[in-house]
């Protein structure tokens, strides 16, 4: 794994809307450090860095970097329970054709 997404990864998921602009604005240039296509192995780390909320669209970034992994990285539905970005991930996946739905 490179170390940028490494240090993506260790800075753990994404804050919500009440984080200090600070907080967001390091998330940020921690996830444009990260040049695209990323590995699997990279995607499914990414995987566990979403939040509770889209963190002023920051999550939807994130979403589309794991996507330029080679593979959906979600392949099973999440439980209902799920974070909101790993359902839409999965739907997405399914959506492209990329998966059957389970």
């Amino acid at each position: 794994m490179r170390p940028e997404v490494q240090a993506f990864v260790e800075g753990g998921p994404l804050p919500d809307w009440d984080a200090s602009e600070e907080d967001i604005d390091r998330r940020v240039a921690q996830l444009d450090a990260i040049s695209k296509p990323v590995t699997a192995e990279e995607a499914r780390a990414l995987v566990d860095c979403f939040g509770p909320d889209d963190c002023y669209g920051v999550a939807w970034t994130l979403m589309h970097l794991i996507e330029t992994g080679p593979n959906p990285v979600l392949t099973t539905q999440p439980a209902a329970d799920a974070n909101e970005w790993h359902r839409r991930l999965y739907d997405r996946a399914v959506f492209g054709g990329h998966i059957s739905a389970s």
